[in-house]
C-alpha cells in the first residue's frame, strides 16, 4: 500500500512518503513517518511492512553510527551507505529477507575538497539491486508518478521546483489511486541536514 518517491535537485534531495500504516483492509494509523534519518545528512524512504521498515532502518542507522565510532569519527559517504544497505539486503535474501523497497538520499559534505560535495539519490529493492537515479518511486507510487517525474524533471532543479514535482505526484496519487492515502510527509536533505518540509499529520502525535 506504500507510496514513496524522491527527486534529486541541485543542492539536495526531496523525499516523500505516505503516512498510512495499513494491512489488508485495516488502517492502523495515518501519521507514520516512513522516511528514516540515517545520519545528519542522509535519510531513507521505505516501502514495506511496518515491522521490516522499523527493523531495517534502525539496523542500518545504528551500524553506520557504529562505523563512525569505531573509525575515529570517519563518516560514510551516501554512496557507501547505499552499498552497505544493499549488502545487508542481499545477505538476508535467502536467510529471512526484509520486505522493503528503498529510496536513499543524502548530501555529502567535504570541507577539504568542495568538488566532492553534492546530493545523490539511490534506488534499492528487496532483491538487493542498487541504482543511482535522479528521481525514483517505490510501492504503488511508481505506477502513477514515474511518468510525471520523467516529464517534469530537468537538470539543475532548485528546491522549490523539486517540491513542486513531488506535490504533483501526491495530487496524482490522491486523484487516481483507489485506496485512500490522505497524509504525506515531505523531507529535504541538503548541506544543512535533514529537515521536514511539510506533513499531513504530525508523526510525533501518537
Amino acid at each position: 500500500m506504500d507510496s514513496v518517491f524522491g527527486v534529486c535537485y541541485n543542492g539536495g534531495v526531496i523525499l516523500a512518503a505516505d503516512q498510512s500504516n495499513a494491512r489488508s483492509i485495516l488502517v492502523y494509523q495515518e501519521n507514520l513517518d516512513k522516511i528514516a534519518e540515517l545520519t545528519s545528512h542522509s535519510a531513507m524512504g521505505v516501502a514495506g511492512p511496518n515491522c521490516d521498515l522499523v527493523n531495517f532502518t534502525e539496523y542500518v542507522a545504528k551500524n553506520i553510527r557504529l562505523y563512525e565510532l569505531s573509525n575515529d569519527g570517519t563518516k560514510l559517504s551516501v554512496h557507501a551507505q547505499a552499498n552497505f544497505a544493499r549488502g545487508e539486503l542481499a545477505y538476508a535474501l535467502r536467510r529471512g529477507p526484509y520486505q522493503v523497497n528503498i529510496l536513499l538520499g543524502g548530501y555529502d559534505t567535504n570541507e577539504a575538497d568542495k568538488s566532492k560535495e553534492g546530493a545523490s539519490l539511490y534506488h534499492l529493492d528487496y532483491m538487493g539491486t542498487l541504482h543511482k537515479v535522479p528521481f525514483g518511486a517505490q510501492g504503488y507510487a511508481s505506477y502513477f508518478t514515474l511518468s510525471i517525474m520523467d516529464r517534469e524533471y530537468k537538470e539543475n532543479l532548485n528546491e522549490a521546483e523539486a517540491i513542486t514535482i513531488v506535490e504533483h505526484c501526491i495530487a496524482e496519487i490522491q486523484t487516481r489511486f483507489m485506496l485512500k492515502q490522505p497524509n504525506y510527509i515531505i523531507k529535504a536533505v541538503d548541506k544543512d541536514g535533514v529537515r521536514v518540509i511539510k506533513y499531513g499529520s504530525d508523526p510525533s502525535d501518537n
